[in-house]
Parts: C-alpha cells; sequence; structure tokens
C-alpha cells in the first residue's frame, strides 16, 4: 500500500532479485475494498542496476512513459510550473473530498492556464472505421466531427431519436451508452472548436435526449435489456433545471475571477482555464479543473480570503449540480420537496445513513439493517413515482425534476451496493456460512434471519432496476415466508432441518439463477460492441477487455450473487451436499473439454478419444452422441430435472451425466481442461480427477461405458423387422383412441390407447397401504401412418420430398444437411390433412370451442432401444373452431420429423430416414396445477422398490424440457408407502392454457410464487400425492410388463396419465 505525502502517493520497496525485470502497474482500492481501479495500458517495466537506491516517478496512466532511475540522494524534483500550464492531479490533492465524478476520471489532469492559449487542447485520436457499418458507423464518423461536448452529445441525440421505432433500437442505446461513458471518464476527450456555446446548449440537448429514454422505457414494447442499458446512460446526461438552460447559465464564476482579493496570477487562472472555457465550450474536464482549484485554494486554510473560497465552493456545488455529479445526500435534497406530504421515508434514510456513517466502518450488522431497509423503503417511494411515466404536454420544470428523480433512484441502487457489500464483510466477521450452519445445528435458524432480510432487498433492489420485477417480487415472497416460517417440529414424518434447508435452497438457486441471467443479459449486450467501438476510438485496450466485467461488478448483483453464493454455502453444508447432482451413475474416463453448448460441431476436431464434456448450458433439446460419439460423460454447469428429456437420452445412451453448482468446484473443474481425467459418479459422491490415459475404461461399469473404439452409428435400432413393428398405411382419415396399435400409429399412441382401456380397471385398484391406482385418460383419436403422404400426393409434392429424402441421407453435417432440413420442413409445412379428416374429428370433439393438443406419434419414438423422448413437436392449445390454425399445428408435427436434431438423432441410432413416418396423436388440453413425470425405477441406483417422480407446476413441457429450474422430487416406496422428499421446485415459470384466451398454439407463461403452492407449504398434500404417484406407477409397470417412464398430470383431484413408454435402463 503507499502512504500520502506532500509529494504524492510514495510508498518504499525492497527488492532482493535484481536480475530479472520488474512488471508493475498502480491500482486504486475504494473505500469498501470491493471497487479496483486500474491503470490504462501495459505494465511498467524496469530493468535496475546490480546495487543501489533509487527513487521512481511514474504518472498515472502513463505508462507508455519510461520511467527513469534517480538516484536516492537527489533532490526531489518539483513538478513544471511555466506560468501557461502548472498541470495538477486532481487525484493527489488534500482538503477536498473527490466526488465520484472525479473519481472515475481516466482523462488528462487538470491544466492551468493565465491566458486563452489552451496546452495540448486535443488528445491525437485516430479514428478507425475499417469494418464498421450502420449504427457504429455513424457513431464514429459523428465523432470524428464532434469536438466538444455538446456536439457529442447532439450524435447521442441523433443516434436514438433515428432508431426509436425499429428494431436497432437496442443497439443504439446500447452504443450511446458506451459512448457517454467514456466521455464523462474522459477516455473521449472533449475540446474547444472555434465555437461559443454556453451549457444552456448542452442541457437543451441532454433534455431532449432524457425525453426520449423516459419514453423508451415506458413503453410496452421496451424490452429488459433496453431498461439496463437506459439506466447506464441517465447518469451521463446533464442537468437541464431551469438555471441551466437560462440564456448565461452559471454566472457565479465570472464574479469570482473578477474578484480583487485574490492574487493576479490565480485570477487569470480561474478566468482562463474555468470561467471563458465554461463559457466558451463546456465539458466534463471543467469540472476535473474546478474541483483541483478548490482542492488548492483549501490545501492551506487562512491562506485565501474566506468570502472567496466560499463563494467558489457554492459554485463547484453549482457545477456539480450541471453535471449531476453530487453526491447521494445532495441528489435526495434536490427532490425533498416534490415528496408527498412529511418526506419521512428520505428523513429516515438520511439520519440511519448519517449514524452509520459517523461509526466510521464500525457498524454491525444490526446498524447496517436499519439504512438497508430505509433505503429500500425510500426507492420504492421514488420507485413508484417514477411508475406513471412522462406525458407528453409535461412542462419543462416537470422533466428536470424528473431527471433528478431517477438519478436519485440510480444514486440509492449504487449506494445499496456498499451496503451489501459492508454487510457482506460484516457476515463473514461473524463466522460466515460456518456461522450460520452452527445456529441451525442448535435450532437457532432466526440467526439467518438478517442475511436473508438482506438478499430480499438485494433482489428487490433489482426488481426496482426494471430487471424481471416479478421474478423478484416471487423470490422475495418465498424467503420472507422461509423466514418466517422458520423450522416446524414436524414435516410429514420427514427431518424438520433437512426439509427447511431443502426448502430455502430451492429459493436460493432461483436467486442464483437470477443473477447469473442479469450476468448473462450484460455479457450479451456490451462486449462485442465495446470492442468495436473501443477499436475504432482508440480506446486502451485494459479499458475494453474489463469494460463488462466492471459494470457486472460494480452493480447490486454482484452483492446479491456474493450473498447467495454464501447463503447456499450453509445451506448445502445443512444438507450434507457437495454441490453435485447425479443424472446418469457410473465412471467414465477422458479428455476434459469445455462447450457452450451440447451440438454437433461443438467439439474440437484436434480432441480424440473419448472425452468428459464440460457444458455451460442446456435447453432440453440436445442428444448428446449426436454431438460426438466419443462423448463418455458430461458435467452440466446448471441444475437439471433428473426425468428431463436430456436425462432420459443420456441414461439411454449410457453416457455418465451429472451437473455441478457449487461455485468452488466449478472453478476447481477449470483447472482440469484440457487433461484426461476420470469421473465418477454414484450414490457415494462425485469425484473428478486427473488420471492416466492408460487406464482409460479399465473399471468402468459396461452399462455405462461409453463405446469410443467405433461410432455408435453403426449400432441400430430396427423398426420394421417384425409383425408388431411392421408400419402399415392406413387408409382411414381419422382412428379412435381405443382402436389404434402400433403398426397405424406409432407406438406412443398405442400406448396412449391401452392406458384409456387400463384407466377403466384402475378404478377398482388400490395397493397394500389402500392408496388408490386410479388413473384417467385424456379422449383422443389419431392421423395414422400415411396422413403425411397422402397430404404430399394431394399437393403435387411427393417426388420433391422422395428426392430430398434420399439426399439427406448422405448429406454432410456441416454442409448441406441444414438447408436440406430447412427444404424438407418447409415442403411438409406447407400441407394441410384433409377436410374429411377435420369433419371426423368434429364428431369425436362435438364441443365448438375444445381445447386439443397435438402430438407426434412416430414409428421411432417411445421404443424400448430410443425413446426419443422430446424429439418430435407436441402444439398445445389448439381447437378445430379455428381449422386454420388446427392444420397448421398437424403439418408442423409432420415437419418436427426432419429437424436437423431429429435427423441426427436417427443417423446416430443407425435408422434410415426413409424408414420414418409419422402419425399424429390428438387429445383433449388439460389444465392442470401440476404435471409429472415417473420413473418406476429408480434412475440413479437402479432400486426397484422405489417410483421416482419429479413434478412442476402447469404444463408438463416445462418439465420435459430443458427449462432450467428443478422440479419438485418425490421417492415412493412401492410396497411400504414411505414417501421422501428429495427436492423443492423453483422453475421461475409455470406454463397454462386460459379457457377465455384464443386457440391459437401458444400457451401464457406465469410466474410462481411457491410460498403459495401446497406442494412446497403442506406436508400432508405432499405426503398424500406422493403416495398416490407411486401407486399409479407400480400399477402400470405390472401391466406394461417392464419399468416405465410415465408422463402425466394432475387436474384438481384426478390424475391422468397421457403417455407411457418403456424406461431406458
Amino acid at each position: 500500500m503507499m502512504d500520502w505525502t506532500e509529494n504524492g502517493w510514495v510508498c518504499t520497496m525492497e527488492l532482493s532479485n535484481k536480475e530479472e525485470p520488474v512488471e508493475y502497474k498502480f491500482v486504486i482500492v475504494g473505500n469498501d475494498k470491493e471497487r479496483l481501479t486500474w491503470e490504462n495500458g501495459d505494465n511498467r517495466i524496469l530493468k535496475f542496476p546490480e546495487n543501489g537506491s533509487f527513487n521512481v516517478v511514474c504518472k498515472w496512466d502513463r505508462t507508455n512513459e519510461q520511467v527513469e532511475l534517480l538516484p536516492w540522494d537527489q533532490e526531489e524534483v518539483e513538478a513544471e510550473k511555466s506560468g501557461n500550464g502548472a498541470v495538477v492531479s486532481a487525484a493527489l490533492e488534500e482538503g477536498v473530498k473527490k466526488s465520484a465524478f472525479v473519481g472515475q476520471w481516466q482523462g488528462k489532469d487538470a491544466s492551468f492556464v493565465r491566458s486563452n492559449d489552451r496546452t495540448n487542447e486535443e488528445k491525437n485520436i485516430n479514428w478507425d472505421t475499417s469494418g464498421l457499418e450502420g449504427i457504429s458507423l455513424k457513431l464514429v464518423e459523428g465523432d470524428r466531427s464532434a469536438r466538444n461536448w455538446w456536439r457529442k452529445l447532439e450524435v447521442v441525440r441523433e443516434l436514438v431519436a433515428e432508431n426509436i421505432e425499429n428494431e436497432n433500437r437496442l443497439e443504439a442505446l446500447t452504443y450511446s451508452a458506451v459512448y457517454l461513458k467514456w466521455i464523462n471518464t474522459g477516455q473521449i476527450p472533449c475540446s474547444e472548436d472555434g465555437g461559443h456555446h454556453r451549457p444552456n446548449k448542452h442541457a437543451e440537448i441532454s433534455r431532449l435526449i432524457f425525453r426520449e429514454i423516459e419514453r423508451i422505457s415506458s413503453r410496452k414494447d421496451t424490452s429488459l435489456q433496453e431498461i439496463l442499458v437506459i439506466r447506464k446512460i441517465h447518469p451521463c446526461l446533464p442537468s437541464f433545471k431551469a438555471e441551466f438552460t437560462a440564456p448565461v447559465p452559471l454566472t457565479r464564476i465570472r464574479d469570482i475571477a473578477h474578484r480583487n482579493d485574490i492574487p493576479h496570477d490565480l485570477k487569470q487562472e480561474i478566468k482562463h482555464t474555468i470561467q471563458n472555457k465554461l463559457h466558451r465550450c463546456a465539458g466534463p474536464e471543467d469540472l476535473i479543473s474546478t474541483e483541483a482549484m478548490l482542492a488548492r485554494i483549501t490545501k492551506n486554510p487562512g491562506e485565501y480570503n474566506e468570502a472567496f473560497v466560499e463563494q467558489f465552493k457554492i459554485f463547484h456545488r453549482e457545477l456539480k449540480d450541471f453535471f449531476n455529479a453530487g453526491s447521494l445526500e445532495e441528489q435526495l435534497e434536490s427532490i425533498r420537496d416534490s415528496l408527498d406530504q412529511s418526506s419521512a421515508p428520505l428523513s429516515q434514510f438520511l439520519e440511519s445513513k448519517k449514524v452509520l456513517d459517523n461509526m466510521d466502518g464500525s457498524g454491525n450488522i444490526s446498524d447496517l439493517m436499519k439504512v438497508i431497509q430505509s433505503l429500500n423503503n425510500l426507492r420504492q417511494d421514488i420507485a413508484k413515482g417514477l411508475q406513471s411515466g412522462l406525458r407528453n404536454d409535461a412542462p419543462d420544470a416537470a422533466i428536470a425534476m424528473r431527471q433528478k428523480w431517477r438519478l436519485s433512484e440510480v444514486g440509492l441502487e449504487d449506494y445499496a451496493f456498499v451496503l451489501l457489500s459492508r454487510f457482506l464483510n460484516a457476515l463473514e466477521a461473524m463466522g460466515g456460512a460456518h456461522w450460520l450452519v452452527e445456529n441451525v445445528v442448535q435450532k437457532n435458524v432466526s440467526s439467518w434471519n438478517d442475511a436473508l432480510g438482506a438478499l430480499v432487498i438485494g433482489i428487490n433492489q433489482l426488481g426496482l432496476s426494471g430487471w424481471k420485477p416479478e421474478e423478484c417480487r416471487a423470490i422475495g415472497n418465498e424467503i420472507l415466508a422461509w423466514k418466517e416460517r422458520g423450522l416446524l417440529d414436524a414435516e410429514g414424518g420427514e427431518n424438520s432441518a433437512r426439509i427447511w434447508g431443502l426448502r430455502l435452497k430451492a429459493t436460493l438457486d432461483r436467486a442464483r439463477r437470477l443473477t447469473e441471467e442479469y450476468s448473462e443479459a450484460l455479457l450479451n449486450i456490451f462486449p462485442e460492441k465495446v470492442q468495436i467501438l473501443g477499436k475504432a476510438l482508440g480506446i486502451p485496450e485494459n479499458t475494453v477487455r474489463t469494460f463488462t466485467e466492471a459494470e457486472i461488478r460494480a452493480g447490486v448483483i454482484f452483492q446479491v450473487s456474493k450473498l447467495c453464493t454464501v447463503l447456499l454455502k450453509a445451506v448445502r453444508n445443512v444438507l450434507g451436499s457437495q454441490g453435485w447432482d447425479i443424472l446418469v451413475p457410473g465412471d467414465a474416463s477422458g479428455t476434459l473439454v469445455q462447450v457452450e453448448s451440447i451440438v454437433p460441431g461443438s467439439i474440437p476436431s484436434s480432441v480424440t478419444g473419448p472425452i468428459i464434456l464440460v457444458v455451460n448450458r442446456a435447453d432440453g433439446d440436445e442428444e448428446v452422441t449426436a454431438a460426438g460419439a466419443n462423448i463418455a460423460g458430461v458435467i452440466l454447469m446448471q441444475e437439471l430435472p433428473h426425468l428431463s428429456h436430456l436425462g432420459v437420452r443420456a441414461r439411454q445412451e449410457k453416457v455418465v451425466f451429472v451437473t455441478c453448482e457449487d461455485e468452488e468446484k466449478v472453478a476447481d473443474i477449470k483447472t482440469l481442461y484440457g487433461k484426461f481425467v476420470r469421473l465418477e459418479a454414484s450414490s457415494g459422491g462425485v469425484s473428478l480427477a486427473e488420471t492416466s490415459a492408460k487406464s482409460n475404461n479399465g473399471n468402468i461399469p459396461l452399462e455405462n461405458q461409453s463405446n469410443t473404439s467405433s461410432p455408435k452409428s453403426t449400432s441400430s435400432v430396427t423398426v420394421k423387422n417384425s409383425d408388431e413393428n411392421q408400419v402399415v398405411v392406413s387408409t382411414e382419415g381419422v382412428i379412435l383412441l381405443e382402436n389404434v396399435d402400433t403398426r397405424i400409429s406409432g407406438a406412443k399412441a398405442a400406448a396412449c390407447g391401452r392406458l384409456a382401456s387400463l384407466a377403466a380397471a384402475s378404478d377398482k385398484v388400490n395397493n397394500e397401504q389402500g392408496v388408490p391406482a386410479s388413473f384417467k385418460v385424456p379422449n383422443g383419436a389419431v392421423l395414422p401412418f400415411g396422413s403425411m403422404e397422402t397430404a404430399l400426393e394431394q399437393n403435387g409434392s411427393t417426388e420433391t420430398y422422395t428426392s430430398l429424402i434420399q439426399t439427406i441421407e448422405t448429406a454432410e453435417i456441416d454442409g448441406e444437411l441444414d438447408k436440406l432440413c430447412n427444404e424438407l420442413q418447409k415442403l411438409i409445412s406447407s400441407l394441410s390433412p384433409p377436410n374429411k379428416a377435420i369433419e371426423s374429428l368434429s364428431k369425436i370433439f362435438p364441443e365448438k370451442n375444445t381445447r386439443l393438443i397435438v402430438r407426434s406419434s412416430a414409428n421411432v419414438e417411445d421404443l424400448a432401444g430410443m425413446s426419443a423422448a422430446g424429439l418430435y413437436d407436441s402444439i398445445p392449445n389448439v381447437s378445430l373452431s379455428n381449422p386454420i390454425v388446427f392444420k397448421q399445428a398437424v403439418a408442423r408435427v409432420w415437419a418436427s420429423l426432419y429437424t436437423r436434431r431429429a435427423v441426427l438423432s436417427r443417423r446416430a441410432a443407425g435408422v434410415a430416414q426413409s424408414e420414418a413416418v409419422m402419425a399424429v396423436l390428438v387429445q383433449e388440453m388439460l389444465s392442470p396445477e401440476f404435471s409429472f413425470v415417473l420413473h418406476t425405477l429408480s434412475p440413479t441406483d437402479k432400486n426397484k422398490n422405489l417410483v421416482e417422480s419429479e413434478i412442476a407446476p402447469g404444463l408438463g413441457e416445462t418439465l420435459a424440457s430443458g427449462t432450467r429450474g428443478t422440479p419438485w422430487r418425490l421417492s415412493s416406496g412401492k410396497f411400504d408407502g414411505a414417501v421422501q422428499t428429495l427436492a423443492f421446485a423453483n422453475f421461475s415459470e409455470e406454463m397454462v392454457v386460459r379457457g377465455g384466451g384464443p386457440a391459437d398454439g401458444e400457451v401464457v407463461r406465469l410466474t410462481v410464487d411457491y410460498s403459495k403452492k401446497a406442494l412446497t407449504v403442506d406436508s400432508v398434500f405432499r405426503q398424500q400425492l406422493g403416495q398416490r404417484l407411486g401407486a399409479v406407477g407400480f400399477f402400470l409397470e405390472q401391466k406394461f410388463g417392464c419399468a416405465q417412464d410415465v408422463e402425466g398430470c394432475l387436474v384438481g383431484e384426478d390424475v391422468f396419465i397421457v403417455q407411457t413408454r418403456p424406461q431406458p435402463e
């Protein structure tokens, strides 16, 4: 650490090894110990002589200047002070607390002059427009022509206004935010251009920009990403209060510059450095100069006339107000008179903040929580006042006050970052996660209240900033509910501390997912555009590289994420969890390779032999081995339902599959990238360690070995070699569900037909504990095999279709495959089932507005060797009352036979594309409260005595697809009726069909609050449902003769089964 002296920041270092050059840079550490401001440019490099003591003098950000070694006994070198151009670094002045604006300044130091001749007027900029187009080109060319600040603001105004109504709006806002940020930090310099425009010019332009972005914020079509970006623009705009839009604003400095009670040289410096410059061509550098001058004249009390100093301080406050660079207290005081009635929340916050500030960092958690809560109350009030939007006829004064409200609200968010950082430090000082765990052991979960309360407020700050407010509200409600609920004496016979931990973990995982999605949004918005703009404007590489990371780490989101990490670490410790989740157990060895997603072509061609994939994201549509026949194991960096389609396919493909959610373990995994490792996953836990390639597959159980000696496509699934599986083309237009069989409609439809007949028998069946195994099946019918081919023939497209099928058999994955798949899907999507079929279906579903679901039933799905779970489309919420939408839905299901994923899946299984045919299953649409998937053989430990169920709110697509989140997970004993809760649900949304809405093939997504879901809060209901599902699953396993993968839902008190297939073992 460096110490302040009258000569600057100083430290003494002793180097024992001077043979190697020393590389170094300087960094400013914020008061909260979290904010780091690094110098720009490359490292400095020093080569020392063999012996001696030396002085080294460096200037901030001048990393490209040669550093001289001065003998230790040489007298101090004074800063150059010529009559016109004395350089003073505001960062090195005493006596004045730097404003945040000056604290982030990375431009030139203030330069005091005594005449109108400016020194070093403009930084040498080389504008590089190569490769630019559209908005980025317009911005860079605009900057080339706009030397001064008001012209640069005008460039932004035009950019925003021109794109407010088109698809480029986010891009324009993003470039504007980055550009303004670099102007305000001095990295894009502003200079005079010979013109004379007082600050009112800047204020008028700022008002126009503010109006536009506020209107965008209030639009219904504004995206969350646009809201995030707009919030970064607001602090970069100057004020347009009446005193700044007046014809001659900021006149106090003129009076100061003409005082007769200050030295002539000082008058000249104030006049030419500040007054004339400000009134000719204001820019952010003027506040830097003013603050440096204030530091200078207050350094030695009594050196200058007190009245002069006081007037200069007032001017400094006025200038800060113009640049919207005032402190949080100053911003809040500026809106006090416009707040309702007594402004109690404002007074409470300022009072509690003052008390905390006077503690000089010694405040405890209780003190911090008072300020955090009062901040939350005040910000909620201000945000509520901003909800009404900006009226078109709003007067200028109202718009100016709205800007102050907006900046106060943004400032409160920034201060929340500081408070949460201090809270985390205080929590760690008490013992952090370890202290929290110890209190649970002693059954004192009330000790978690402050941490949970701080998390609720932190998440609420994200919602107030416009980031998924409904999701933030639901998470907050859940945490408050679990906080109030505490540890119950009984949880349906289960361990209360464990249930408390599982319930809390689900919500904490959801909260952490929220922070990850926020960070991902910023990473999708900024890096590419920052890189483009930085290169074009010559911004230092380090600034460009760290821009987005700095935005993330300087926001409330960063502290919320850290608090989630601490709490999750404690909860996992309570549960005895190591942060791993096992979908497919087993052992596998291979080279550890990191990819973004599981898609063909994602694996580097340079990697040979077996591999273990580390996958960042999954959407549930992947086929593991379609991405590579040599994939032996998968480590997914997100949660995933065990019984999801991806989980089922991985189990069928015998690929060891685990997920990891612990940040420390993720960091350990990253150290093994590119190395040959062994992944072991069993009920005892998960281990990943470097191993020798020679031991590959040495002791991997046969059922979980990945066949890496030859391509998996050499294996095959036979779909036509028996009477049972022989495809029969039906001449009937529609077949009733009870009359279908595998040959004319596929295994899925046939299973549904059998389920319909079994439903009646189930009414009379109870298990050994007397729990009913009864279930219902929705009414349905089938458009059999041959329907699509008939439509092709009627359309005159059979020849084209046949030709495409023949070509696609051998199409290259990286070449023409995508094009052929698109052509096939386009062709088939244009087809329409015959009117006769529609008429038949109308008789089966006589109610005109009956909601239906159109589902696939191919001859290459729901087979013992090929489940193809989720591979083909289902279209919900259609109706025969809208035949156009219904026919389109049927055609979409047919076309899903030829998605890239489906084609590659059949190719990997050795099934010829010409052998695949598709029937369409039409069933009555249900509106369930819960949907579920059952496996009647435990997929993790092969326990035959258990039925494992995964349950999601609403429609089953949430559960079956790769939607991020976890379901309720229950384990039900087949013979003893014992139910164990394995996990609580935390999907952010549920999909529902509203009866009064249009039958348009779409569903409604609603945010879920699990504190209002019986399956989470009612242990008796959870036990009863678990027993019921266990009884139904066991019944179906017995009737079908093998372990089953069952899908169904709960409507009222009725269990409906919509599908069953052989469970992959």
